[in-house]
């Protein structure tokens, strides 16, 4: 028997039928390679984070995995599995780019519901498609209209199911290029092998109290009620995840940006401490641009270091909300200079591997609360910080300008739409490949990220 609701509030009824086809793109990084080199189709690909054979895969095509190549592979040992691997650096506005024309097709022929990734998006089913003959029939034409009007290389596996849940995991179950029907009369038998771990929504954390509970399969799992799953989760998710997973049509929460970064993994020639000073700056000065972008301010900076041979360096700092790049780098080079001094005691920390950088404590002006310190600020102070983030936001619309012309106004060198026309004479000559804006699991940069 159907499991009967005990909550109301933000869970719509329980959907009749099919109601989402839930839509994953295979191998996304890779295909979209292919699908822009059509010598690389059929052949074993990797993307790696940048151009270099100490780094790892970031994605592998499935020609690949056939070797026994994944993510995180490095790419000596790709290349010792399968010799004739392809190495291709990650272009993350092209994977962006992509990703909207896919949508865009997609969209032809269903209503969006959600996009959950780069490569991931669920679509709601009209009422007459609901049983499984034209739900079958619907998802089969909009793989065939991707192969003819966006590409063949851009496979994808397909998902149809009574919630956006259940159709990701039926889209799970064939790769590649899978369709699969999950019906709520298939529960919880068909899902019975799937491991807890495979389910969003299940990390570790959440399995490790799972099992504390005597919850360690699928059928376990199905069989929970629902504030029994709020008890285990430790919040109002337990219980959204159990009516999910049930079939019911509930409502996702909203989003807050809390964080603007970016990360690097550091190449032989800037793994010395100030190469690597030179690239966390460029990382947090395309972080404030990003900021600016989305017309925020950040009151706190965030640094970590990935050492070598195995360990980490973290600090943080706090400051007043500023959109201000200098302040930002001043206050990254007194965090530096505490790494250095950190170091002297440390001779096993020299070589640094890779570099994070954040901006957080992100709010906009109408939402800024003042801190203790901004009681007793200087007034010519604040008004220089803010004279010098109009600078930056001047800069940022000099870089971004699609028509060049401020460049030709300042005299700027033409180069690659990726590199920074007008920035810091200490960043010049600065070659990282690829500095732009990342496409994280959760999240598709908009378009204007690459520019700034």
């Amino acid at each position: 028997m159907r499991p009967t609701p005990e909550i109301t509030t933000d869970i719509g009824h329980p959907a009749d039928g099919l109601a989402y086809l839930f839509l994953d793109f295979n191998a996304y990084f890779a295909s979209v390679e292919q699908h822009d080199h059509p010598h690389l189709r059929g052949r074993p690909v990797i993307v790696t984070p940048l151009k270099s054979e100490y780094t790892g895969a970031i994605a592998a095509s499935y020609e690949a995995k056939a070797f026994g190549v994944k993510r995180g592979t490095k790419v000596r040992d790709a290349r010792l599995l399968c010799p004739n691997i392809a190495v291709m650096p990650a272009r993350h506005d092209r994977y962006a780019q992509i990703h909207k024309t896919l949508m865009r097709e997609i969209g032809r022929h269903l209503p969006l519901v959600k996009i959950y990734s780069i490569d991931e998006a669920a679509y709601r089913l009209s009422r007459s498609e609901r049983k499984p003959a034209p739900a079958i029939e619907t998802a089969r034409r909009i793989k065939q209209a991707l192969a003819d009007n966006v590409g063949p290389a851009l496979r994808s596996s397909i998902g149809l199911a009574p919630s956006t849940l259940l159709a990701k995991l039926a889209a799970e179950r064939v790769k590649p290029d899978g369709l699969t029907v999950l019906e709520l009369g298939d529960l919880p038998g068909s899902l019975a092998d799937m491991p807890l771990t495979d389910i969003p929504g299940v990390g570790a954390g959440v399995a490790a109290r799972l099992a504390r509970a005597g919850v360690t399969n699928f059928t376990a799992l199905w069989n929970l009620q629902s504030k029994h799953a709020r008890a285990i989760w430790g919040s109002v998710m337990g219980e959204r995840f159990w009516y999910g997973l049930h079939g019911y049509d509930t409502h996702d929460e909203p989003t807050k940006k809390s964080m603007i970064g970016h990360s690097r993994i550091l190449t032989k020639d800037h793994e010395p401490p100030d190469q690597a000073r030179i690239v966390a700056r460029a990382l947090l000065l395309k972080a404030a641009s990003r900021l600016r972008h989305y017309e925020m301010h950040a009151s706190g900076l965030s640094v970590s270091l990935r050492l070598r041979p195995e360990d980490r360096w973290e600090t943080r700092r706090r400051f007043s909300h500023s959109q201000d790049s200098f302040q930002f780098l001043k206050a990254l080079d007194e965090m530096w200079a505490d790494y250095l001094d950190h170091r002297r005691t440390d001779s096993d920390a020299a070589r640094i591997g890779g570099v994070t950088v954040y901006l957080h404590g992100l709010a906009r002006p109408g939402d800024m609360v003042m801190q203790q310190g901004d009681l007793f600020a200087n007034a010519a102070s604040e008004q220089g910080n803010d004279k010098r983030a109009r600078l930056w936001r001047a800069v940022d619309r000099m870089n971004a300008d699609p028509d060049a012309k401020f460049r030709k106004l300042s005299g700027a060198r033409q180069s690659s739409p990726h590199r920074r026309q007008v920035g810091l004479a200490s960043q010049s000559g600065l070659d990282l490949n690829y500095l732009g804006a990342k496409i994280a699991f959760s999240r598709v940069p908009d378009e204007a990220e690459f520019l700034y």
